[in-house]
């Protein structure tokens, strides 16, 4: 079990966010970690990063007891793999496989969940690999939020640095060049969409389990527009852009 957390209860209500993954390359974790960002943006949002690692799968059976009691007691898990032949990785397979055990006692009953997948090409079909998570998520039970963001580089202005340049909504997706390393995992369009959609959750989760006051953001077509533009000016990073 590898895992990293942050305390963000600073004088309001906690709650916690795990963020379990599956990386290959590398790539994947990438946009893991800028989800997590996005979420420990939120006050009171206690952020864990899970690796789900393929020395964890013995004889075809995934377990790792910690990683398990800290979704016990997480209020939202949000699930990424790359997406691989058209389906989730078999090493994230295996893990949603072992969650046999709390969907026969419902114990994820009614947390929040949301998905998310890289992959190397441009689509890969990755919808079949969100809509696998979903499912899993619908069979124990829990309540999936998707995408909140308007789709980009979808007209002769849009470019690759474009928020939801992909124009996914069930969850999150991103892309990377199969001969770059990590560090040019996705681009920066994609990484802010992962931020956004890890504050998301975490907003969404304050309000689902502690009533926290939640006014929904909404932007026009232009506004998002004008959101790409700034994302691919040179000196913008994935941290420049908030607001879920």
């Amino acid at each position: 079990m590898t895992t990293h957390d942050t305390d963000r209860a600073d004088a309001v209500p906690a709650v916690t966010v795990s963020v379990v993954y599956h990386s290959v390359h590398g790539h994947t974790q990438v946009l893991a970690e800028h989800l997590a960002d996005g979420a420990r943006l939120v006050p009171g949002a206690r952020v864990h990063l899970v690796e789900i690692r393929p020395e964890d799968v013995v004889a075809g059976r995934w377990r790792d007891a910690g990683v398990m009691a800290l979704l016990e007691r997480s209020d939202a898990i949000v699930f990424g793999c790359p997406t691989l032949m058209g389906s989730v990785s078999a090493v994230f397979k295996a893990f949603m496989e072992a969650a046999f055990t709390p969907f026969t006692m419902q114990a994820w009953k009614d947390k929040l969940a949301g998905g998310f997948t890289m992959s190397a090409s441009q689509s890969g079909d990755k919808l079949l690999v969100l809509q696998e998570l979903a499912v899993f998520a619908a069979q124990l039970g829990m309540q999936w939020i998707g995408v909140g963001d308007m789709p980009g580089n979808n007209w002769s202005g849009g470019t690759r640095d474009d928020v939801n340049r992909l124009g996914s909504w069930l969850g999150l997706m991103s892309q990377s060049h199969a001969d770059l390393g990590p560090e040019q995992a996705g681009s920066r369009g994609d990484l802010v969409t992962a931020r956004r959609y890890g504050e998301r959750i975490a907003r969404l989760t304050q309000r689902w389990v502690n009533a926290v006051p939640y006014e929904t953001p909404r932007m026009t077509e232009h506004e998002t527009r004008a959101l790409s533009a700034a994302i691919a000016a040179p000196d913008a990073g994935p941290a420049a852009v908030t607001g879920a």
